[in-house]
């Protein structure tokens, strides 16, 4: 019974890493290649390869070893430190897509009613 559990934990954190993993390549696919320099990290590439390994190591292997273990290193160095500068460069927003300002702006500036 106590097996069966640390099982079925081990398979949770298998998702939750290959889930990491796959968050992050999605995310290094849509950004620009030129954020990537002007953020001064390694190239898209470099991240697409690091992070595609990181899914699939996660996938074939236990999660007990080493191989699993660096594919999460990359993958959480990648959503807290490349994914935040690469915001940062490109002009992040929020979730909505609005930089601040007031609800009267509109795309090329406050909207002042026709004055």
């Amino acid at each position: 019974m106590l097996m069966l559990g640390f099982a079925g934990f081990l398979g949770i954190i298998k998702i939750v890493l290959m889930g990491l993993a796959a968050f992050g390549l999605f995310d290094a696919a849509f950004r620009r290649e030129d954020a990537f320099r002007a953020a001064d990290k390694q190239n898209k590439v470099f991240w697409l390869v690091i992070l595609a390994l990181a899914l699939l190591v996660s996938y074939l292997f236990s999660i007990i070893g080493i191989l699993p273990a660096i594919g999460a290193v990359a993958s959480i160095v990648y959503i807290v430190d490349v994914r935040p500068a690469l915001k940062q460069v490109s002009g992040g927003g929020n979730r909505w897509g609005r930089r601040g300002g007031s609800s009267s702006d509109g795309p090329y500036g406050p909207y002042n009613g026709g004055r």
